[in-house]
């Protein structure tokens, strides 16, 4: 069984908890290395690279409700608003 470890962040030099679940969760996937960054840093390098997305809003083709999205909604496009989509995905996958 694994037990929660203390590790220091490389990039910060914080300490931080890898969790036994996270140590399982690691393993299932194959990983073999511990994580050498904190959240907060791993969050931080991942977004490094990503520029702010510009939003555009919608009528949502489900409830009418508004919907903000990253793209530039179409008028031969059905838009929906995140519940409602994400009702829908849930629908999709009991096909």
């Amino acid at each position: 069984m694994h037990e929660d470890k203390t590790l220091i962040c490389k990039d910060c030099g914080r300490e931080f908890i890898f969790t036994a679940g996270e140590q399982e969760f690691y393993a299932s996937k194959g990983f073999v290395n511990e994580p050498h960054r904190c959240k907060d840093c791993r969050d931080a390098r991942k977004n490094a690279g990503r520029q702010d997305r510009e939003t555009h809003t919608a009528n949502c083709a489900e409830c009418g409700g508004e919907a903000v999205v990253p793209f530039r909604p179409r008028e031969d496009r059905p838009v929906y608003c995140s519940v409602c989509f994400e009702k829908m995905r849930e629908r999709e996958t009991e096909r």
